[in-house]
């Protein structure tokens, strides 16, 4: 991913949003801080000390698992290629909120120092049928270097009530389908970025800094992939201001497809709404029923007329109520 260039309107300057109320549905709201039955547990009151002894130890089986982590902050790398479905638990006292979290995974590298975007995540995910809940996943990198948080590069990925933090490269939603709900996710520049379909329903989008928050890589006809941002805030991180300085998406490859429904857009984005990066890009952007000081699109670059929004099924595909937790 390029670093960002900024192309400022001088139109649609409104109210900075600071810390603006998450549309969070607090579903499924329970205290969880021990682990559940059949769990294997990480900690200073768990097996294991760490997340990785934890997903080694689970080894070459094919059965559902689980992991519950407790409270700390892990500075670990961890890869999760595991054959079967495996679902990771954060402990909190209010599984509904990221807000409550107190497991944070992190790392510091960049992409450039690794060798790679993949080999720079905090959290790779390669393996399908993965669920993880009220964890906080963060490349603490900062400016300068694409640096990733989380790679989700499989299909049936959940994640509920969790934190994703960084600067540029946040996210790399990959590749298969993925589901977001209830969870933040922090960045600058092409934060949200990659060719998975990926649904990001309540969650807090934050800015730290100028720049665009999706970069979808969606460059064939064919490929039914999408970004759909469904009921979420769009907002900047409190005590920024950040008024007209913030971009919808930008296409990294030329048909990049993204969504913004059903949401509230501060005033950090820019009239324009898009802006440009892949060389002759012809992108599928998309915004319906927005609200907020960010949300008038008669100055957009790029705009697509759409008559409703998108459904999961269109997606994510028509079984996602199999593998989707919709108690979220």
């Amino acid at each position: 991913m390029k670093p960002y260039t900024l192309f400022i309107s001088t139109l649609c300057l409104g109210t900075t949003v600071f810390g603006a109320p998450a549309k969070l549905k607090h579903r499924n709201s329970v205290s969880r801080t021990t682990p559940p039955s059949g769990c294997l547990s990480v900690g200073s009151s768990g097996t294991y000390s760490t997340i990785s002894a934890a997903l080694t130890a689970l080894g070459s089986s094919t059965s559902s698992a689980c992991i519950f982590v407790y409270s700390g902050t892990y500075a670990e790398q961890i890869k999760i290629d595991y054959a079967g479905s495996l679902i990771i638990y954060g402990e909190t006292t209010d599984s509904g909120t990221y807000k409550d979290n107190t497991v944070t995974i992190t790392n510091t590298i960049s992409s450039e120092d690794a060798g790679s975007l993949d080999l720079s995540a905090t959290v790779n995910i390669v393996s399908d049928n993965v669920s993880m809940y009220n964890i906080n996943v963060v490349n603490g990198y900062g400016k300068g270097a694409q640096a990733v948080a989380l790679v989700a590069n499989a299909d049936q990925l959940g994640f509920y009530g969790c934190q994703f933090s960084g600067y540029q490269d946040t996210l790399y939603a990959k590749a298969g389908t993925q589901y977001y709900s209830n969870c933040m996710i922090e960045g600058a520049v092409d934060y949200i970025f990659g060719d998975a379909s990926a649904w990001f329903g309540e969650c807090d989008i934050v800015s730290n800094g100028p720049g665009a928050i999706t970069a979808s890589s969606r460059e064939e006809p064919t490929d039914t992939s999408w970004y759909a941002i469904d009921s979420c805030n769009i907002r900047a991180a409190s005590g920024l201001d950040l008024d007209g300085e913030v971009y919808l998406g930008r296409p990294w490859r030329v048909l990049a497809r993204v969504i913004y429904q059903n949401s509230d857009l501060g005033s950090l984005i820019n009239a324009a709404g898009w802006t440009t990066m892949a060389d002759g890009a012809t992108p599928l952007y998309y915004e319906y029923d927005n609200t907020g000081d960010g949300s008038d699109t008669s100055d957009r670059l790029y705009e697509t007329s759409i008559t409703a929004g998108v459904t999961k099924t269109t997606v994510l595909g028509s079984g996602y109520g199999d593998w989707i937790d919709e108690t979220y």
